[in-house]
């Protein structure tokens, strides 16, 4: 989710729906900016490029499982499935109407990803098995009121590292809680790296092992065919 759509008359209209503009698609869900898509496209030069992005500070043999929470309608599995090509993607999503409106006008079934409709928090509590990266984007609210439900950082966090895989990167979309969530963050894992979007009040936070720093994953951002042409409006910072 991005905190950039505002400013637009506040006529009535659906609370889940596709904006066209030209060659591009934008998922909008309670007034918020949820998706976007444009055909044979993978960056998005928005802040879903940062929320992919951590996936390649793994070596590629260690992108096997990916599990997206608040899948929407599928920026960051379009992006997670392009930086890993084999491996197995799980997406949650809350609303059957997201998933519904991505599967018709966004290409969703072409990624190949298992999705699975339901409530993020019941789905961690019962989940098996681990994963390799795990990019949280769940928010709640309409408009710019939209904010972390109050089950994240915790237990959220105390879940997510029961199901990360050792060395594997654990990544949260935040806007105003981004303090709050980075110092539950260092209290579960060695490094944390806040990443900031040009033109947007996001703040990604990617958490792993003491290797992880700023500096190492914008080199791995710049050196990557995908996400390096989003280079310019992404800031790395190590925590």
């Amino acid at each position: 989710m991005a905190r950039s759509y505002g400013g637009r008359a506040r006529e009535e209209r659906p609370r889940v729906r596709i904006d066209r503009r030209g060659d591009t698609k934008t998922l909008v869900v309670d007034e918020t900016f949820a998706s976007f898509y444009r055909s044979g496209q993978v960056a998005t030069h928005c802040v879903w490029d940062a929320i992919a992005a951590p996936i390649l500070w793994l070596a590629p043999k260690r992108r096997r499982r990916i599990l997206i929470l608040g899948l929407g309608g599928g920026s960051v599995a379009r992006l997670a499935r392009a930086l890993a090509p084999r491996a197995e993607i799980v997406g949650v999503e809350l609303d059957r109407e997201v998933v519904r409106l991505a599967r018709a006008h966004l290409e969703l079934d072409a990624l190949e990803i298992r999705v699975e409709i339901g409530d993020a928090l019941a789905w961690l509590e019962r989940a098996r098995g681990r994963f390799d990266a795990i990019l949280e984007d769940v928010f709640i609210g309409h408009g710019d009121d939209v904010h972390k439900p109050d089950w994240i950082p915790e237990p959220a966090h105390r879940l997510v590292r029961a199901r990360l895989s050792r060395g594997g990167v654990f990544v949260s979309n935040t806007l105003d809680e981004h303090r709050r969530v980075a110092r539950a963050m260092r209290e579960e894992f060695g490094s944390i790296v806040s990443i900031e979007i040009e033109d947007y009040d996001n703040r990604v936070l990617v958490a792993g092992d003491a290797g992880l720093t700023g500096a190492a994953l914008r080199r791995c951002v710049a050196a990557s065919p995908v996400l390096g042409e989003s280079l310019p409006i992404l800031s790395f910072r190590t925590r």
